[in-house]
């Protein structure tokens, strides 16, 4: 069953196309903050992922894979005859763009990455090994509740944090289970992201209170020609709810000089 999805900005119809992947135990929701600014200038599409947002119903599978659920993602730019586009993403949503760019490049022109996942420090790794542990003993609710202070816990972090916990109890506990055993996997996965440069233009953006997830970025851009990183000062995790005007105007911008780039070369 095709997963569930929405377009904004079809008027801007020879504008590229943006493609917006939320994290685990969101929706496609998180992105209304973008809607508006991205859709002046692109034609962007809104994914629910599997178990997520509108996308709850349909044939229900015992695992899965990154790999199944980036494909499940390129059959709705498949639906839509949609050759290419930039991605966005944040958090878990990050891990589902390089899964794609990883196996079909193609389809991919540039990555956003917002609160990019690439490596867990010890905090990180303690807290998915609990959730391992008790991810079908404990109501997920409160494991949900447990990530979202770990990850996001300073005072300014609150509205990220009461989104993401808002967001969750839409999740059912099989289908959190289910998004939780991918993680048996995802350290060799991460490996293979940290190392491999695929070449193609990828932008960084992370929050300076990030503390989990932003020495590995800087540590990878100093080792990749097409990666760059943007640093937002008083910031957390989720990056494109903290500091929405400034998320949009540092992405935006990034797509604007690829496409001058894209232009500049066309005429050379």
């Amino acid at each position: 069953m095709l997963l569930h999805y929405k377009i904004f900005g079809e008027e801007n119809k020879d504008a590229p196309w943006v493609t917006f992947v939320h994290g685990a135990g969101g929706s496609s929701s998180i992105w209304f903050k973008q809607i508006k600014a991205f859709s002046a200038h692109y034609r962007i599409l809104l994914i629910d992922l599997r178990g997520h947002g509108n996308s709850t119903k349909g044939e229900v599978q015992s695992s899965y894979t990154f790999k199944d659920i980036s494909r499940e993602v390129l059959e709705v730019l498949d639906h839509l005859e949609i050759k290419s586009s930039h991605f966005t993403g944040i958090s878990l949503g990050t891990i589902i763009i390089r899964e794609i760019a990883e196996h079909f490049p193609d389809r991919v022109d540039s990555m956003i990455l917002g609160g990019a996942i690439l490596k867990f420090n010890l905090r990180g790794k303690i807290l998915m090994k609990l959730g391992q542990w008790f991810k079908s003993v404990l109501p997920y609710m409160l494991l949900y509740k447990l990530f979202a202070f770990v990850i996001l816990p300073r005072k300014n972090h609150k509205e990220a944090r009461s989104m993401f916990v808002f967001e969750a109890r839409k999740v059912a506990q099989k289908e959190f289970v289910r998004w939780y055993k991918l993680t048996a996997s995802i350290n060799n996965l991460l490996k293979i992201h940290r190392t491999k440069d695929i070449g193609i233009p990828t932008l960084f953006i992370m929050g300076s209170e990030d503390y989990m997830f932003l020495e590995p970025i800087r540590d990878l851009v100093k080792k990749q020609s097409k990666a760059v990183l943007e640093v937002i000062d008083q910031c957390g995790h989720v990056v494109n709810v903290e500091q929405p005007h400034t998320f949009n105007e540092i992405a935006i911008s990034f797509l604007k000089n690829l496409n001058d780039q894209k232009t500049n070369e066309q005429n050379q």
